[in-house]
């Protein structure tokens, strides 16, 4: 009884010096611009910088793959799809090779999903070496600079890796012909063999329409201190436990079920996006992978993410002011998460509200259709022109080679 007590006094004292206002999420909410170069980058416009040559390759690497199975676009690994789609209307694009900045090869290797819906990488290897034979073998721009020039979306668990498990991606390492080009992933992990140098990390697919659908009225009061909803064990693939998460979840599980602080459950609720609007804290813990669509959830509904995840590149990190807007707590502190949220002052919550209240900041977490101004597919064009020009030094000399085409697992090399 004296826990609940105390959680309750606890809000009591929040909601009173907060203000109503600090308790709310709305597109009218007070905002406050990001300041210094984040908040000139988050605005800039990419149109001109840079042009952008999309090859066109049989519709078995992504159209008919597509058609098999239409779940692919709205799985949170569906930004290759998206940015497919967006690159083939946009100013950005040239029909003339000969002055593009950019090539890009639409491969859809996430498309490969389980009856109950996960995607499964174990071809994808295959599928990008043939797409890069075929460009290769059909284009001269590739042979150029083995693609130094090139960009490919890969939102894997762990990109490039191509693998869902840690330990395995750890092992095969990044596909050997990806290892000059500029990668395009969800994955960030510092000091991590699935995160080359140069790579541009993004934000997971989140439906903008159906987030959209689900924002509740401005007077609704924040009167959820902290909230989670998913896994905290991953039984059927890490039944003995510790792994999954590297313990983290479980940590949160066994240290505040009972917290009446915590509103934390494996249940998913109906309410779960209004949930998040009534929630002043949400937690976004690291899973089999750092980053999770959590994140996205979290900045759009105005719920201040609480990071868990050691080392994590976040998305737009240049532009998005990640510890200004969230609450980062290392993985060995969880059991003193109550404390550390609890000892935020009332004055940061508030700016951190105020940031988050920002449309700049929401709209660059979102991939919507059609494209919006200042949207992940311009946040991406933004890191790309940022590496223009290239260096002279990206370009070979006649009939030199770098990459080893032969090297990788056996099971790699056979033809897709």
């Amino acid at each position: 009884m004296r826990n609940w007590r105390w959680g309750f006094l606890v809000l009591l004292h929040l909601a009173f010096l907060l203000g109503t206002e600090a308790f709310k999420f709305h597109k009218t909410q007070r905002t406050e611009r990001i300041s210094g170069s984040a908040g000139d980058v988050l605005e800039d416009d990419p149109v001109g910088r840079l042009k952008v040559f999309v090859y066109e390759l049989p519709s078995k690497y992504n159209k008919k793959i597509l058609q098999k199975d239409p779940r692919c676009l709205s799985h949170m690994f569906a930004a290759e799809i998206y940015m497919h789609r967006f690159l083939l209307s946009s100013p950005v694009r040239t029909l003339n090779p000969e002055e593009a900045d950019w090539f890009y090869t639409p491969v859809y290797t996430t498309c490969d999903l389980t009856p109950n819906g996960l995607p499964l990488p174990f071809k994808s290897p295959r599928m990008m070496r043939s797409a890069i034979q075929l460009i290769a073998s059909n284009w001269p721009y590739w042979n150029r600079t083995e693609g130094a020039d090139h960009f490919f979306i890969v939102p894997h668990d762990f990109a490039a890796c191509f693998h869902y498990q840690e330990e395995k991606a750890i092992g095969r390492g990044i596909l050997p012909l990806l290892q000059r080009s500029t990668l395009v992933q969800t994955f960030g992990q510092r000091n991590h063999v699935c995160l080359k140098d140069g790579s541009i990390t993004i934000p997971p697919y989140a439906p903008p329409q159906k987030m959209q659908s689900h924002f509740i009225p401005p007077d609704i009061p924040r009167s959820i201190f902290v909230y989670f909803r998913g896994l905290f064990y991953d039984v059927g693939n890490d039944p003995e436990g510790g792994y999954y998460a590297r313990g983290a979840r479980a940590a949160v599980w066994e240290n505040f079920k009972n917290n009446p602080l915590f509103d934390i459950s494996t249940e998913h609720p109906t309410t779960y996006y209004e949930d998040m609007q009534r929630a002043i804290f949400c937690l976004c813990p690291l899973g089999w992978a750092p980053w999770s669509p959590r994140l996205v959830e979290a900045v759009i509904f105005g719920c201040i993410p609480v990071i868990i995840a050691d080392d994590i590149v976040l998305p737009f990190a240049d532009a998005i002011p990640w510890e200004e807007i969230g609450v980062f707590v290392a993985e060995k502190d969880v059991p003193n998460l109550d404390t550390i949220l609890t000892s935020i002052p009332p004055e940061e919550i508030l700016r951190k509200q105020r940031l988050l209240a920002n449309p700049s900041m929401k709209q660059a977490m979102l991939f919507p259709q059609p494209a919006q101004s200042g949207d992940a597919f311009h946040q991406i064009l933004n890191g790309l022109a940022r590496k223009l020009p290239h260096d002279r030094s990206v370009y070979l000399t006649p009939g030199e080679k770098i990459l080893n085409w032969t090297a990788g697992p056996v099971g790699d090399l056979k033809p897709w």
